[in-house]
C-alpha cells in the first residue's frame, strides 16, 4: 500500500522517535511511504530550503496518491491537522493515533466519519499494533 505518514514539523518533535519507528515498520511491511523523510531526525534542514507552494503541491498529490494516511498527532500540528482535513475530504481512510493523556482536537476525536478512526496506545511499542489492526481492517474491507 502507499501510505501518507503525517507528523507534526514545526510545532514540536518531541515523539520523532515514535515517528521514525511507524515508518520503519511501514516500510519493513512493505509498504511505500512518499513521505518517509518527515520522521528523519534531518528533516528540518531538508524541508527548510522547500517552497511553501511546492510543499502544499508536493503533499496534496501524495495524498491524492495514496491509500491511506496514518497520523501521529500527540502533537499539535496546523499541517497534520489540514492533511487529515484534505484526506478526508478525498475520502481516504486515515487513522490518527497519539499518546494516552495528550489532549488532542475536539475537531479530531469528534469526528464521527466512516473514514477517520482515531486510536491511543501508552507505550511506544503499543503504536505498532495500533497501526497493525487500522492496516488488517483496511485490507479486510
Amino acid at each position: 500500500m502507499n501510505i501518507y505518514f503525517s507528523c507534526s514539523l514545526t510545532g514540536g518533535r518531541e515523539y520523532e522517535g515514535i515517528y521514525e519507528s511507524i515508518v520503519d515498520h511501514l516500510i519493513a511491511r512493505g509498504h511505500e511511504v512518499p513521505t518517509e523523510h518527515l520522521a528523519r531526525p534531518e528533516v528540518m534542514d531538508l524541508e527548510v530550503v522547500v517552497d511553501p507552494e511546492e510543499v502544499y503541491q508536493r503533499d496534496t498529490t501524495w495524498i491524492d496518491e495514496c491509500d491511506a494516511v496514518v497520523a501521529e498527532v500527540s502533537t499539535p500540528s496546523h499541517g497534520v491537522g489540514y492533511e487529515i482535513a484534505y484526506a478526508l475530504g478525498q475520502a481516504k481512510p486515515v487513522l490518527c493515533c497519539h499518546r494516552r493523556g495528550v489532549p488532542v482536537s475536539k475537531m479530531i476525536t469528534g469526528n464521527n466519519s466512516d473514514t477517520i478512526v482515531v486510536r491511543t496506545y501508552e507505550e511506544d511499542n503499543e503504536v505498532i499494533d495500533v497501526i497493525n489492526m487500522f492496516l488488517a481492517d483496511l485490507l479486510d474491507q
